[in-house]
């Protein structure tokens, strides 16, 4: 017999993925829930060659549940992720909430599966698994590697962030934009603080004291407490007119030396990643070619020559999937694989 999974937020854009994934990879679940708001229940979902009709969250009986899968915003994941885990249903949460807590493992399966080991024995658990930020999420699977491999010393990222990182809202503004420019209407600013359509806006989230985006500190705090405490980070995130797709121009600087052929031989053995890296035109990856796929693409690998030991690199991927939906069912098939949960359903 499988597991019993509930998708919380299954409605929106993260939740109709995790249903989507947990369909194509086959996920052990005898019975997958799909949970929503109350002004969501009863709605249809597709669930591989199935359809689930949204129940509601406030409502619904947990009991024998093994996993939740949570992809509903903070203040959803704040009430009801401490109940689920002293349920002893494993919360995978997608929310920013979980991730800075001490307490919480933050996770990307290639990168630091392995630490769920000592989480999973821990007596005190909360039974509380974070899910990064969607652009660290895709950095960090490409840095890792490279860290493993000449120890990174510092990186200074600039990300191109996609409409749906701002959640379906964010794609009808994008949508209902660029049509309307096409028939002199104005675009008017709602989701985002400026035009969208054919335009670039570097400001996502508020902005902190230091001048830096609350989305640029979540970069560097997440980075740092997923691959290691001691890489300094610096970081310009920019919401770009892409539906789908986030894309990362990241320079690097190592301890050790490093050319680019043995950065492009490291990514290539490395789980989760596609090296498309051609010094051609059109030999490198796009957020278009990424869409719908699992793998986080790297390309443009070449020396920064203005750093000793510095490289300088281009990563691509479908920030809904592996920088959402795909790295929380990861962190479920991670737990199942290492054998840290056991099921509890019929």
């Amino acid at each position: 017999m499988g597991y019993r999974v509930a998708v919380i937020g299954a409605t929106g854009n993260v939740g109709r993925e995790v249903l989507n994934i947990l369909a194509e990879r086959k996920f052990p679940a005898n019975e997958v829930i799909a949970l929503a708001s109350s002004r969501s229940t009863g709605r249809e979902l597709s669930f591989g060659d199935k359809v689930l009709k949204a129940k509601n969250l406030d409502n619904f009986d947990f009991t024998g549940v093994d996993f939740a899968i949570m992809s509903a915003g903070s203040d959803i994941s704040r009430k009801w992720a401490p109940k689920l885990g002293a349920m002893g249903i494993m919360v995978i949460d997608n929310s920013s909430f979980w991730r800075y807590h001490s307490d919480v493992p933050l996770i990307v399966p290639e990168v630091n599966g392995a630490t769920l080991d000592a989480y999973m024995v821990r007596t005190n658990r909360q039974n509380i698994i974070a899910n990064p930020n969607c652009s660290t999420a895709q950095l960090v699977v490409a840095l890792k590697p490279l860290h493993d491999l000449a120890k990174i010393k510092r990186i200074v990222v600039s990300t191109y962030q996609s409409v749906s990182g701002a959640g379906k809202e964010g794609v009808d503004e994008l949508w209902n934009q660029t049509k309307g420019i096409f028939v002199n209407d104005s675009a008017t600013p709602g989701k985002f603080p400026k035009q969208i359509a054919f335009n670039v806006i570097p400001h996502i989230d508020v902005f902190m004291e230091d001048g830096y985006t609350k989305e640029e500190w979540k970069v560097l705090a997440e980075t740092k407490k997923i691959l290691d405490p001691k890489i300094k980070v610096t970081c310009t995130a920019v919401r770009v007119p892409v539906f789908v797709g986030h894309a990362e121009a990241v320079n690097i600087e190592f301890e050790n030396s490093i050319s680019p052929d043995e950065a492009r031989d490291a990514l290539r053995d490395a789980p989760g990643i596609s090296v498309i890296d051609k010094r051609e035109t059109g030999g490198y990856a796009t957020p278009v070619e990424c869409v719908g796929e699992y793998d986080t693409f790297v390309s443009r690998i070449r020396e920064d020559n203005t750093v000793e030991n510095g490289l300088a690199i281009w990563i691509v991927s479908d920030n809904l999937r592996k920088g959402a939906a795909l790295n929380a069912i990861q962190i479920a098939e991670t737990l199942i694989e290492r054998n840290l949960i056991s099921k509890k359903a019929a």
